[in-house]
């Protein structure tokens, strides 16, 4: 059903996509096109792109625009579909538009400043130009102010009692999260949490100051999480490891596991140092309207239970 709250978002979620891109055009970003379906998805525990016929549907365009930047790119986004199998909730669907950017010879903490820009400048065109309070879920949010970053390490000692740099444990390190660690962060203004877990990397490169910790960033806005970002990990023989552990988690937990992407892996030695971010659209539509629930800014969602 196509309700009135969406009708009169959609305009507006709109002006939100002209808003991002222009911003990313503005700072000489090229937009490019990337297959939403690939041969190799990426494996990630708890990451389930669907199948379809002998390929799959993109969870992300990351591994095809990293062959880009190692083609020689240096200043890319995508904006476009992504898809996961089986999520559907207030603010998951398993059809979304994901926003992904990287900048060749930059880090993670360049792109948290793309991300800030990125954020207030979508705020601003929506307002006008002003730079109001939004109110999200019941909790004023302050997009123009001071952005909270908590050391991922300093979040566990202070909410969840314990460590995961010191003595990593990865069933309650996610368990935590959710459940302590997210509930805990900062509503009324962003929140980052920042460095990560070696063992959490996923795709970002280790921290040459310390191997203990990974460069990866995380972007709340009251709550909901919203931006994910590395600075790139262009290591073959890590990645391979890596993904090669990542495949054996997903058979021990069940999950359909897939197939190394052999052309990205072939690619990776050339790709240059690089800073790149994975933004949820709808989501951050979602808070620019004050907007509780995803069904409100995507039309056609499928009922939530759905099996798609």
């Amino acid at each position: 059903m196509i309700s009135n709250t969406l009708l009169a978002a959609l305009p507006l979620r709109a002006k939100i996509l002209a808003a991002l891109r222009s911003a990313l055009d503005g700072q000489g970003f090229v937009e490019v096109e990337t297959p939403v379906r690939i041969p190799a998805p990426a494996n990630e525990p708890h990451i389930r792109p669907p199948a379809s016929g002998n390929a799959f549907l993109r969870a992300s365009p990351e591994l095809q625009m990293k062959q880009l930047l190692a083609a020689g790119m240096e200043k890319i986004y995508s904006l476009g579909p992504c898809f996961r199998e089986g999520e559907r909730g207030d603010h998951h669907a398993p059809e979304f538009t994901m926003l992904e950017w990287y900048r060749a010879q930059a880090g993670y903490r360049t792109v948290l400043d793309d991300a800030k820009q990125l954020v207030q400048n979508a705020a601003r065109i929506l307002r006008n130009g002003e730079e109001s309070i939004f109110r999200f879920r019941g909790v004023k949010l302050d997009l123009f102010g001071e952005w909270i970053e908590i050391p991922v390490r300093e979040a566990f000692r202070r909410y969840a009692g314990w460590d995961p740099v010191e003595a990593f444990d990865p069933d309650r390190f996610d368990l935590d999260m959710a459940l302590v660690i997210e509930p805990s962060l900062p509503r009324n203004r962003p929140c980052v949490l920042i460095d990560y877990p070696a063992p959490a990397a996923s795709l970002s490169r280790l921290s040459p100051a310390d191997s203990r910790i990974a460069e990866r960033w995380e972007l709340y806005l009251g709550g909901l999480e919203l931006a994910n970002a590395f600075g790139e990990l262009t290591d073959p023989a890590e990645q391979r490891a890596r993904f090669q552990r990542a495949r054996q988690e997903k058979i021990a937990l069940g999950e359909p596991a897939f197939d190394l992407d052999e052309a990205f892996l072939s690619a990776l030695p050339n790709m240059p140092p690089s800073g790149g971010a994975a933004m949820g659209v709808d989501r951050l539509c979602m808070v620019l309207l004050e907007l509780d629930d995803i069904e409100n800014v995507r039309p056609f969602l499928p009922p939530i239970g759905s099996l798609w």
